[in-house]
């Protein structure tokens, strides 16, 4: 039986050719030995997202990968994973000091098995073998990392919460990762300085990562809505001085929660955070060839949309934009700006156009830095130390 096709071949010829040339825009992926050396380089280095890895212990797992295959990388990272969760189990009972951090060295193995997207079925084993040993490290922690699991619209919503020692009713940082920076990452990355300022978080996921009940979509901020809800219904925190940090693609949820929520939040930090910029066409076709990022961006990036093709990621994206959307002259809470000039993955102008529209704000700017603001002299964790916290501490404590 032969088919006609539904659009004329000229019609055909043309949006392929549209969609040959969009692909041609964008840098080739780095190959195999290409990433094998910016993984051993990151790690040497201690820079994202190989912060906390042993450099010997990579080496030895990256000689066991041969190709880009995904369910290659994963078992490479699994298998190591296993060797420390296998040892966790041994030290429970008379060692459980170090059983936490066998457990936590688990998680981290796993979890770049799983990095940065669960797009490949070993992949996915990766991520759910990565929470199980996050959780057995959890159960260990001093101070107690609670799972609070909130009920919402036939799910839930999973995160971790923090408080610091002897600190009666504390404020609360509601803190959100980014595209690959799910929330155990939160807890490592960010939680000890947190809590050295008297200040309680709440880890969570971004819509369409980790454990999140929705993808990225118009609406789905009513995650951060319920999550409010519920704190305020809290005796053993300070409902009243409540804040909000989202980091790189959770920083657009920052933007998008200081205008929904201006009296509840005190205070909002905007970390590298796309606004409007970031969902052009013009500007993704740009950034999707950064090699700031080392590997499968665009899969990460069109994962928490839910979508696969390019001419679907494209269309998609505008719709998040706050511009179009009508939020940039609204109320806000108090926002912090943070992100670096040199930006390739969220464009600078996202900052600027949220200090030229609404309440005023504060910002700051590393005019050599990269995305979220990061470069010689100016890792994450300074910028968070130095700037970040002080700010929030200095907005939510009496």
């Amino acid at each position: 039986m032969n088919f006609k096709p539904l659009l004329p071949k000229a019609v055909l010829l043309v949006c392929m050719a549209a969609a040959l040339n969009a692909w041609s825009q964008i840098a080739p992926p780095r190959t195999w030995p290409e990433l094998k050396a910016a993984v051993q380089e990151r790690v040497n280095a201690q820079r994202y997202p190989m912060t906390g890895f042993d450099a010997k212990e990579v080496e030895q797992i990256l000689m066991h990968i041969n190709s880009l295959d995904r369910d290659e990388w994963a078992k490479a990272w699994i298998s190591d994973g296993n060797d420390h969760f296998e040892m966790a189990l041994k030290l429970a009972t008379k060692q459980p000091s170090k059983a936490r951090e066998e457990y936590f060295a688990a998680w981290r193995y796993y979890g770049f098995g799983a990095w940065p997207t669960q797009n490949s079925p070993e992949k996915k084993h990766a991520f759910e073998l990565s929470t199980k040993a996050f959780r057995a490290y959890a159960a260990l922690s001093n101070p107690k990392i609670e799972v609070l699991r909130i009920p919402f619209e036939g799910k839930e919503i999973v995160g971790y919460l923090q408080k610091p020692t002897g600190v009666k009713k504390p404020p609360l940082v509601i803190s959100v990762g980014g595209l690959d920076s799910y929330k155990e990452f939160v807890v490592d990355q960010f939680g000890p300085d947190y809590l050295k300022a008297g200040l309680a978080y709440l880890a969570l996921d971004m819509p369409g990562t980790g454990e999140a009940p929705l993808k990225v979509d118009v609406g789905s901020e009513r995650i951060f809505t319920q999550v409010i809800d519920t704190l305020q219904k809290r005796s053993d925190i300070d409902a009243n001085r409540l804040g909000f940090q989202g980091v790189s693609w959770g920083g657009h949820w920052a933007a998008r929660i200081a205008v929904d929520e201006p009296k509840r939040l005190k205070a909002v930090v905007v970390w590298g955070g796309p606004v409007h910029e970031y969902f052009q066409k013009d500007w993704q076709l740009k950034a999707l060839g950064t090699r700031e990022y080392l590997f499968d961006l665009f899969q990460a990036r069109a994962s928490v949309y839910g979508v696969e093709t390019l001419d679907d990621f494209l269309t998609f994206g505008p719709k998040m934009s706050l511009k179009d959307a009508g939020k940039l002259g609204m109320p806000s809470a108090p926002e912090l700006l943070v992100n670096g000039d040199k930006d390739s993955q969220v464009p600078i102008e996202d900052v600027y156009i949220l200090l030229k529209n609404g309440d005023p704000k504060d910002a700051w700017i590393n005019p050599t830095g990269g995305h979220i603001g990061r470069g010689k002299g100016w890792s994450d964790g300074r910028i968070l130390k130095d700037v970040i916290v002080p700010w929030l501490a200095h907005k939510l404590k009496p």
